[in-house]
């Protein structure tokens, strides 16, 4: 079996559906640079990295030769696509992806698990419904717009390039991730 071709991904999908989890799984298996674009975006106290900031980061990080990009920022796709060799679209289900942030969240704030920079999500941050702090919130109002958005753009000319990989399932990526080939390691390695 022929290794998996690719060595610069892009991992993308709507809030909750494991795009970090994935390319973290997918840099260990294949040998690639683990990129996360919420590490680069946000400072501590959940402040935002200025534009330019945050911009140079992506740059430096996705020169490196085989890397592993969990993210959807539309502000670092003129920098991250036109790099990439493959996209990664996890398109899972309404009700699946709402389970799995809802998981995920009440276990991030009853472990106070740190996330980017010393920060921690507050779940009742997630209860102010009236509230785009609430990444319940968000996910209603972003499921619908990823899905038409990552159609729309994967259609365009300028990311013919890009070899489009849509899991629809965690039960599909995970047969997918199993099936993968990877690269035999060196003699010396």
């Amino acid at each position: 079996m022929n290794p998996f071709p690719y060595r610069r991904l892009v991992v993308v999908g709507t809030s909750g559906f494991g795009k970090s989890t994935l390319a973290e799984r997918l840099s260990r298996r294949l040998g690639l640079d683990f990129i996360e674009l919420d590490a680069l975006h946000w400072e501590p106290n959940w402040q935002p990295a200025e534009e330019a900031v945050f911009r140079r980061r992506v740059e430096a990080a996705t020169r490196a030769p085989a890397w592993a990009v969990a993210g959807n920022y539309s502000r670092v796709r003129d920098i991250v696509w036109p790099r990439a060799q493959a996209v990664i679209w996890l398109d899972y289900p309404f009700l699946v992806g709402l389970r799995r942030l809802t998981v995920r969240t009440v276990r991030r704030a009853v472990r106070r698990e740190e996330l980017w920079n010393g920060n921690r999500e507050r779940f009742w941050w997630h209860l102010k419904f009236w509230s785009d702090e609430s990444l319940l919130v968000w996910y209603f109002k972003s499921y619908g717009r990823r899905k038409r958005e990552y159609s729309r753009l994967l259609a365009l000319p300028e990311y013919a390039h890009l070899r489009v990989v849509r899991l629809r399932t965690p039960a599909e990526t995970e047969t997918w991730l199993e099936r993968l080939p990877v690269p035999e390691k060196d003699a010396d390695g």
